[in-house]
């Protein structure tokens, strides 16, 4: 207990240690009420904020102080370090990957493998590779999704059929690429690393993309469809903006060697930045150069291009608006709304901590929880409820995460264990609720109900199964080093 900075106070009782828990998720769920997909622009922060006064207060109750809160506070911070160098270097490796075509030739390769016959199989695939390279399932939905609906449309596909499909492989990308928030914001929460979550995610996710592909192809070869899926437009603009070459996949082959090999996730990140910006002034010349506000190439101008994809919002105008959307980046300014969620759940976190309620609640859900079994259902129950209350992924990740972190260590298991869990169950299925954040912005853009495409989005909600069909024979559950 002491290693882990837990603090334990005996006088609280475990409903006095749940009293934040309540009056945070029910602020929360208030507030993406009021707010909707807005909730995340700092309302939600603040509303952590609160949560951990509310925590402080039952502290002061029981005569914890104000410099033991700040204390541990500040424990957390520190612990948040390293996560927060990863998030600020996995936004300027976005960008330098967008102008110097790494990204829109993973989109531009993903297209041409559409083909009629073996359409709905090819939009997971697709989706998936647009969200990988991307991180965002919000971008690809909102992008080359909106064209599926409309091509899988005009083939003869239902179009809740046709979401379904893109919404499964757009999380799959979301949800193991690193270039996502989510993905990064899952191991700080379960006190884990990037690369090793990510490899750990491999076990539950590809066997649930597998089966999702198998499902959605042989849906397609039992339904009799009719015209051409047309992606000729979209290709034509991707090419008349950017040089596109299998030469620019050397770029994200050689951060996944590094990866590999082991590499500090920073150093990997760091290198494929920098290789990114030199793969743009080899290929995208003309790109950079309007970047760096000049028509001319030159030392000032290159200079400029690259720190400004590094640092702030950029973006690659196409002759096709769908594309517009998608060849955007927010560099390491993009990452700072996740860094200030990450901050504030770290104040709510540590307050938990120093007054002794993480604690109480730990103990509570171990004595409930008495197979490891329990404990990962508990996980996904958890998840489930706070996608259902509070109504945003982004918490469901953050309140399970710090609520469970050190049960999972009291019972021996690995951060990763629990960082998986957190994805498996709170990422993926907040696209499930109408009212979450998630449901109601994929709805919205795709033009398709949550109700329409709830049955069609089978690796989302073959996810949670997935997991806790993997806990109960007890597959691949890591234990901490003794």
């Amino acid at each position: 207990m002491d290693d882990n900075k837990i603090i334990e106070n005996k006088a609280l009782n475990i409903w006095e240690a749940l009293i934040p828990v309540f009056g945070l998720v029910g602020l929360l769920a208030y507030n993406v009420l009021v707010y909707g997909d807005d909730a995340l622009s700092g309302s939600n922060q603040f509303v952590l904020l609160i949560g951990a006064a509310i925590a402080a207060i039952v502290g002061f109750r029981n005569k914890v102080s104000y410099e033991t809160m700040l204390e541990e506070v500040g424990n957390n911070f520190k612990s948040t370090t390293g996560a927060i160098l990863i998030l600020l270097f996995v936004g300027a490796l976005a960008g330098t990957w967008l102008i110097s075509g790494i990204i829109p030739t993973l989109i531009y390769g993903g297209l041409k493998i559409l083909t009629p016959a073996i359409f709905l199989p090819a939009t997971v695939v697709i989706c998936a590779i647009i969200s990988l390279a991307t991180g965002s399932s919000w971008t690809t939905s909102a992008t080359v999704g909106i064209a599926l609906i409309g091509i899988g449309g005009t083939i003869g596909f239902p179009l809740g059929m046709v979401a379904g499909a893109v919404l499964s492989g757009a999380y799959f990308g979301d949800k193991m690429s690193p270039l996502s928030d989510t993905t990064n914001l899952a191991p700080v929460m379960a006190g884990g690393e990037l690369f090793s979550h990510i490899k750990y995610m491999t076990l539950t996710t590809v066997p649930t993309i597998v089966v999702t592909i198998i499902i959605f192809t042989i849906i397609g070869l039992t339904r009799e469809t009719t015209g051409n899926t047309d992606t000729a437009e979209i290709l034509s603009a991707i090419d008349e903006s950017f040089y596109i070459s299998p030469w620019l996949l050397l770029v994200p082959l050689g951060v996944i060697f590094l990866i590999v090999r082991k590499t500090k996730p920073v150093v990997a990140l760091l290198i494929g930045s920098l290789l990114g910006g030199l793969f743009a002034i080899i290929f995208q010349p003309d790109i950079v150069a309007k970047i760096g506000g000049s028509d001319t190439l030159t030392f000032e101008s290159a200079y400029k291009g690259i720190m400004n994809a590094l640092t702030v919002d950029t973006a690659v105008e196409t002759s096709n608006a769908t594309l517009n959307d998608l060849f955007t980046a927010g560099g390491m300014k993009g990452m700072l709304g996740t860094i200030w969620l990450i901050m504030c759940a770290m104040v709510f976190g540590g307050v938990m901590d120093a007054i002794g309620a993480l604690s109480r609640i730990s103990g509570a859900l171990l004595s409930l929880a008495d197979s490891t079994f329990s404990l990962f259902a508990s996980t996904v129950v958890s998840c489930l409820a706070l996608n259902l209350t509070a109504s945003d992924q982004y918490l469901a990740i953050v309140v399970p995460g710090k609520m469970f972190s050190q049960a999972y260590a009291d019972k021996g298991l690995a951060p990763e264990n629990l960082s998986r869990t957190l994805e498996d169950s709170g990422t993926v299925t907040s696209v499930l609720v109408p009212w979450n954040t998630c449901g109601a912005y994929q709805s919205g853009v795709l033009g398709v109900s949550v109700a329409d495409y709830f049955v069609y989005a089978i690796f989302n909600y073959l996810s949670p199964f997935m997991t806790l069909l993997f806990a109960a024979f007890h597959i691949k559950i890591k234990e901490l080093a003794k």
